[in-house]
């Protein structure tokens, strides 16, 4: 896992109560045998000197049996005590074990098939998460009902999922942005267009209707540990209102 710099990305959003607001965007670790503990307290002592309101993890945190990793996953527990986090599955984390993966991120919030409210400048924003489309091959649920029954409230609304496939769920419910992950950026050119053939956005921002969307391209890889024009990414997604002048 090479870690980059942290950039900013500014996003045009439709309520004024996400004005200003600042997401750690974090996706894609992939933590396995081979990534150090030194790396991820590397990630950890990055994210510290951020300046934002609270982090997301959208989906593929591990890529091993958790029993493998524990002491690495506690390291990354350490994030939360730099601003609450709040993550969703991944495909890798049904695969490997989810069950055993929220036993370890103690100081997480798990979000799937969940919505929770956060407080932000005195106003309340609703975080919606989606379990990932893989999960119901592993015996865990995915509840698309209940979440479009929970993105349709016409409030300041952030949805988070792992494919960028759910967006559509945004864009019915006019949610004011999604983030995702899952694409890698491709992680090695020219496999982007592969992964065009199957995911509707490779990577960046890119607005649908009245909602945002942004693919993070990870920091981890899968398969072989290496990118070509797609570099790791941390980001700090900034929330800037329509209708502030």
């Amino acid at each position: 896992m090479k870690l980059p710099s942290a950039k900013t990305i500014e996003v045009l959003v439709n309520h004024r109560y996400l004005n200003g607001l600042k997401i750690l965007h974090l996706s894609d670790l992939h933590i396995d045998k081979k990534v150090s503990k030194e790396n991820l307290l590397e990630l950890i002592n990055i994210c510290t000197d951020l300046d934002y309101d609270f982090a997301v993890i959208t989906g593929d945190i591990i890529d091993c049996k958790v029993e493998n990793i524990k002491e690495k996953l506690q390291i990354l527990n350490n994030l939360a005590f730099v601003k609450p986090v709040y993550y969703i599955s991944g495909n890798h984390d049904v695969f490997y074990g989810l069950e055993d993966l929220k036993k370890e991120l103690i100081s997480f919030v798990f979000m799937d098939n969940q919505a929770v409210y956060i407080e932000f400048n005195n106003n309340k924003i609703c975080l919606v998460g989606l379990a990932d489309r893989f999960s119901k091959f592993f015996g865990v649920k995915r509840d698309e009902k209940k979440i479009a029954s929970l993105l349709k409230n016409n409030e300041a609304t952030i949805f988070i999922s792992h494919q960028p496939k759910d967006y559509t769920f945004a864009v019915d419910s006019k949610s004011d942005i999604f983030l995702c992950g899952h694409t890698h950026g491709g992680q090695i050119f020219p496999f982007h267009y592969l992964v065009k053939l199957v995911q509707p956005f490779l990577a960046g921002l890119f607005y649908k209707n009245k909602t945002a969307i942004y693919v993070n391209r990870g920091l981890g890889t899968w398969g072989i540990d290496f990118r070509y024009k797609a570099n790791s990414e941390i980001s700090i997604v900034k929330l800037i209102s329509k209708d502030v002048k």
